[in-house]
């Protein structure tokens, strides 16, 4: 249902009317923002974003669009896998394994939110799946790789979270100084790469 929704989005952004100001996928629903001054609004707003959604999950079901691979460099070193240890022991895999099995599929991410930039990337090996941490961090940096349920996110700056930290990577996932800000987008194939330290410093 995701891809359905992702795909109906890019094609809502390509065809979107001057009244349509914004469109954003999530999990399971596409909120569609329009200008309510605009002379070109219909009488009925609501019902018009209602047969622009239909339309465009019809469009999406004949003809998806191919989505891009990102590939995103991962460092697994202790230092900047926080929770490795943790995640190892609660779900059974050596520490060493949590790296290479995160790495080993390819993901995809489901939507953006929470924080600017910050994706929410399904696709987890069945093997990594454990809940949220119990306690969550009042600070995790920047770039820090985080799973949780069947899910990873990557976190844009520094905020609080309560995913375990796998890893990190050197990419800027958000920069509003960039166009586009956010480095991943909804439907996006993403494989995460894994990296030493010395290239991680690199790439940084």
């Amino acid at each position: 249902m995701n891809g359905a929704l992702q795909s109906a989005a890019n094609v809502l952004r390509q065809h979107a009317p001057d009244w349509l100001t914004g469109v954003v996928p999530a999990l399971a629903g596409i909120a569609l923002h329009f200008d309510a001054d605009h002379a070109g609004l219909p009488a009925d707003p609501l019902e018009a974003c209602a047969r622009l959604l239909e339309e465009a999950l019809a469009a999406a079901h004949k003809a998806p669009p191919a989505p891009r691979l990102v590939e995103v460099p991962v460092c697994y070193d202790p230092q900047f896998a926080l929770d490795i240890v943790e995640v190892a022991t609660a779900t059974g895999v050596a520490p060493e394994d949590v790296a290479r099995l995160h790495a080993a599929t390819e993901h995809r991410v489901l939507m953006v939110g929470f924080a600017p930039g910050q994706p929410y990337i399904g696709g987890l090996d069945a093997r990594l799946r454990l809940p949220r941490r119990a306690t969550p961090r009042t600070r995790v940096v920047a770039g820090s790789v985080a799973i949780a349920n069947d899910q990873t996110a990557v976190y844009p700056f520094e905020i609080a979270g309560g995913w375990s930290v796998i890893g990190r990577t050197p990419l800027a996932v958000f920069d509003p100084r960039r166009e586009p800000p956010n480095l991943l987008e909804a439907g996006d194939r993403v494989r995460f790469v894994p990296v030493s330290r010395s290239e991680y410093e690199r790439l940084k």
